[in-house]
């Protein structure tokens, strides 16, 4: 019998995570670096390889297709304000359940100055980011939406949302022509998209092998050559852990199937077994960026949401939808404060929920881009931004988990505008 993808991705999971164990308990962990986790970054480089052609040839051909603007600000207008109101609702879950289990109260104050002197390098230089991103000017994301070299901005996918906002504008201009003009361009697109996602076809055959070494490698990072530093660090921050995953799991189980029952008719079995492949490989890259050609494939071939919706609702969602990250940031700023000992204030969590919704907008889609932006709201509400050092230790195995909120929340929102639009295939 012939195995599904998720069930591949899942073995390879579960033996990268054998793997990682034992390369950390037995001193593997130059082995694990030097042979094992290449193998993690080519399959994640080659995901990443596709991701601008795939965004741009699709979310072109997607807005054309509308051949309405009418149409085309109707399903931007309930995108945007299903992915702004959700992101909302997950950071005010964060928020509850921080408060409730108050982890911050539970670190032992020996590992406090431990963590804080193991992890100050790295802290410093995110707050060196941090602080080049404070220095900008209120309208400066506004401005770096529009890029002023196109192919400059291909060249990242850390610039996806200007590749998005280049495509939109394009695809704006091909409505407004005749169409025997715009024919041959969007016939040319449509190639394109249809050799990206054979590309992702082919791609996908890696995904088990690279899942399993991006997982040991994983592991090792966190481990070094001792397992008992993930013992330590698991005992004097699982509480903290346990308020994100907790605030996670309640988000995707509620916030989304509402929003799944409200706009479409899907049953939660169906949208969880069509997204499951895009969640793992989510889980195992830590990117939506890098993840958003599966979860195209997914919502498109297995969820039933017409190309016309997917191409331009996911490819936004991977750059501004980020509800993990944001319930997490939520999380983090809380616990920081209360590790050190200050109270919040109503005002100051209020502060928390409007700037972790604005700074989930531009936060980048790559792995670790969510601790720059925690470092604005910690300042924005007057905690000492160097608290991130005591979150550091654990930031790769939230971020994975947080990660794959984010590509269910995209999906979800897919399958809600597909169905208020009856482009959704039942």
């Amino acid at each position: 019998m012939k195995l599904e993808l998720h069930w591949k991705i899942i073995i390879g999971l579960i033996l990268g995570l054998l793997f990682g164990v034992t390369a950390a308990s037995q001193g593997w962990g130059g082995f694990t670096n030097d042979w094992i986790a290449p193998f993690g970054k080519i399959f994640i480089n080659l995901l990443k390889l596709i991701a601008v052609p795939l965004v741009l040839s699709s979310l072109i051909t997607g807005v054309a297709s509308l051949s309405d603007l009418k149409k085309l600000s109707r399903i931007g207008g309930k995108t945007i304000t299903i992915y702004i109101t959700t992101t909302a609702i997950a950071v005010t879950i964060g928020l509850i359940a921080v408060n409730i289990l108050e982890p911050g109260s539970t670190v032992p104050e020996d590992m406090k100055i431990k963590l804080q002197n193991t992890y100050q390098s790295a802290a410093s230089g995110k707050l060196e980011a941090a602080q080049e991103v404070k220095e900008r000017s209120v309208l400066q994301p506004v401005v770096d939406i529009v890029p002023s070299n196109f192919f400059s901005s291909a060249s990242n996918n850390r610039n996806m949302l200007q590749v998005v906002f280049v495509a939109i504008i394009i695809g704006i201009a091909l409505i407004q022509i005749p169409k025997e003009k715009s024919r041959p361009v969007l016939e040319f697109m449509e190639g394109i998209n249809d050799l990206v996602i054979k590309l992702v076809d082919n791609i996908m055959l890696l995904a088990p092998i690279g899942v399993f070494a991006l997982i040991a490698d994983t592991i090792t990072s966190v481990a070094g050559n001792n397992i008992n530093n993930v013992i330590e660090l698991l005992s004097a921050l699982g509480f903290y852990m346990l308020a994100v995953i907790m605030g996670l799991v309640i988000h995707m189980l509620i916030t989304y199937s509402v929003v799944l029952k409200l706009f479409s008719k899907m049953s939660l079995k169906k949208f969880y077994q069509g997204i499951a492949p895009a969640q793992l490989l989510g889980f195992s890259t830590s990117s939506s960026g890098a993840t958003l050609p599966v979860t195209m494939e997914r919502c498109e071939d297995e969820l039933g949401v017409s190309e016309e919706v997917s191409s331009f609702v996911l490819p936004l969602g991977a750059t501004i939808n980020m509800d993990g990250t944001a319930l997490y940031q939520a999380v983090a700023a809380v616990f920081i404060a209360q590790t050190l000992g200050m109270d919040l204030s109503i005002v100051a969590q209020l502060t928390i929920v409007l700037t972790a919704v604005l700074a989930s907008i531009g936060t980048a889609a790559v792995p670790g881009a969510g601790i720059i932006m925690l470092v604005i709201i910690l300042e924005a509400i007057g905690v000492p931004s160097a608290g991130i050092a005591l979150i550091l230790g654990v930031d790769r195995i939230l971020d994975m988990m947080r990660t794959v909120t984010n590509v269910t929340g995209d999906a979800s929102v897919a399958v809600a505008v597909a169905s208020s639009e009856n482009q959704l295939r039942i």
